[in-house]
């Protein structure tokens, strides 16, 4: 008989991302983290806290995947890296914003933190005060967030390539073209399909450009 590796924090933490992207924050349970790992439940708090422990231990793993950009780089450049690759990161494990989002996770080690520090470092080279920085920084996250919220109808499903056909169609079943002209107009374009990621590419150039024309050392 194979002798079973014994359990570690980083395994139960490898398991729980797995089941998390598999059946999401409902099917996240300990009970069910343990049957996975083919032990008994108990046995699972020799290596983490609680639920909430565990989806601080795979946000701060998913966190950790977002590549930091070169300081060297334009301050404009290094925000658009850090907001791209943090958007690129949490589509791969929905799961993760939903928790942040929710209030499930709030991961505070360094590893978490790191492309965040990166990004408000950024926002400082530009020349923005304290409240500048952070009204930036809570305008960067609010649309990373956002667009991965519109893009997977509520984080509960893979990032769609478009939006779903059936809910597209029943708002243009009930929205009247004479009393809503633009918005049916928006809702055909919709129809049609849309490339999430590139619509999020578009929009944050937008917000990039706001940012360089508020940002104290913006030349003239």
């Amino acid at each position: 008989m194979a002798r079973r590796e014994p359990l570690n924090r980083e395994k139960v933490l490898d398991a729980a991302l797995e089941l998390a992207d598999a059946e999401g924050l409902e099917g996240l349970s300990m009970r069910r983290l343990a049957k996975r790992l083919g032990v008994e439940a108990m046995s699972l708090y020799n290596h983490v806290s609680n639920k909430t422990d565990i989806l601080d231990g795979i946000a701060e793993r998913v966190f950790s995947q977002v590549e930091r950009p070169d300081p060297a780089l334009p301050w404009q450049e290094q925000v658009r890296t850090v907001a791209l690759n943090m958007y690129r990161a949490f589509s791969r494990h929905p799961i993760v914003p939903l928790a942040l989002v929710t209030d499930q996770s709030n991961p505070t080690s360094a590893r978490a933190l790191e492309p965040l520090d990166g990004l408000v470092g950024a926002l400082f080279q530009a020349g923005f005060d304290d409240l500048g920085v952070r009204r930036a920084l809570g305008a960067v996250n609010g649309l990373v967030l956002g667009s991965l919220l519109q893009a997977t109808g509520g984080f509960t499903e893979a990032l769609r390539t478009h939006a779903d056909e059936q809910q597209v169609d029943a708002y243009i079943r009930h929205v009247d073209p004479a009393r809503l002209p633009n918005f049916s107009r928006l809702l055909r374009h919709t129809r049609e399909g849309v490339d999430p990621e590139a619509d999020f590419e578009q929009m944050l150039d937008l917000l990039i450009r706001g940012l360089v024309a508020s940002a104290p050392l913006h030349e003239v």
